[in-house]
């Protein structure tokens, strides 16, 4: 089986950018964020589902970035998105920010699953589990 790679598209307004029109290195975490929820909608979850009926949140435990270009306003990027490693109760997300086929930024952001009301370490559900399955990474299977 082919591993499945999640992409999101995002356009760079000028509140994405500095004074000089180049995107403020933080907002590259947010288009990955965005490309995460947007990951979980494909795939049938809601993050208000996932804290109300299943009681966790998805939070970020770390995140490396490497930057390799400068996205700038109007730009039109793509997040790619895989699942590096799947763990009990956290995932790591492999992400890749293009412009067309320049790559801009890489990410390794590692998430993990804490109980809405307690803030805990929690396993993350078979259900969940098994729908990143497909996005996992064929290097790390």
């Amino acid at each position: 089986m082919t591993e499945r790679i999640f992409e999101h598209r995002v356009r760079i307004y000028w509140e994405d950018t500095d004074a000089g029109g180049i995107v403020y290195h933080a907002n590259y975490l947010r288009y990955m964020e965005r490309a995460r929820g947007e990951l979980l909608r494909e795939v049938g979850i809601g993050q208000r589902e996932l804290a109300g009926e299943k009681g966790i949140v998805i939070v970020v435990a770390g995140a490396e970035l490497t930057f390799r270009r400068s996205a700038r306003l109007d730009d039109l990027l793509t997040v790619r998105t895989r699942v590096k490693a799947l763990r009990h109760a956290s995932v790591i997300f492999q992400q890749e920010i293009f412009r067309g086929e320049e790559l801009v930024c890489t990410g390794l952001i590692r998430c993990a699953a804490v109980g809405s009301d307690s803030g805990r370490p929690e396993l993350l559900p078979e259900s969940l589990v098994s729908l990143f399955l497909p996005f996992v990474s064929e290097s790390s299977k």
